[in-house]
């Protein structure tokens, strides 16, 4: 009768081009999981934009701390030894006092925890100046 069998072919999956892609997949999540990372992060600080202005009805003490760390209350420069006594003398007699601080970007944040802990000692509000950015008015 001649019947022929037909050739029977099995069926496969094609995987070369299945590492190219778990290659590309590997990297790419390599890539992003540094990109992700925290102490990757270049932070360039303080800025922000205007929100409103201070009541000048309570005057409040100006101090300023610059890169070189010299310490001025209301533009008298002070030393560090005596910079919570001069700050307590300033904000004396008033009811809430209010510290408007302006320190240099550039110092650590050691500094400026610092000076935070003395307007605590003397339970006066310490703002934080900061520029205004370019972007945002």
């Amino acid at each position: 009768m001649g019947l022929r069998k037909k050739g029977h072919r099995d069926a496969e999956v094609s995987t070369e081009s299945l590492n190219d892609i778990m290659f590309f997949l590997l990297l790419f999540f390599l890539i992003l999981s540094t990109m992700v990372s925290p102490n990757a992060m270049k932070v360039n600080l303080p800025s922000s934009k205007a929100n409103k202005p201070i009541d000048n009805n309570k005057k409040p003490v100006n101090l300023a701390v610059t890169k070189d760390r010299k310490y001025y209350i209301d533009s008298k420069e002070t030393d560090v030894a005596n910079l919570e006594t001069a700050l307590s003398e300033k904000i004396a007699g008033k009811a809430e006092p209010v510290v408007i601080l302006h320190i240099d970007k550039d110092l650590v944040y050691q500094d400026f925890i610092d000076v935070m802990q003395i307007g605590d000692r003397l339970k006066c509000k310490m703002v934080c100046a900061t520029a205004p950015s370019n972007g945002n008015k």
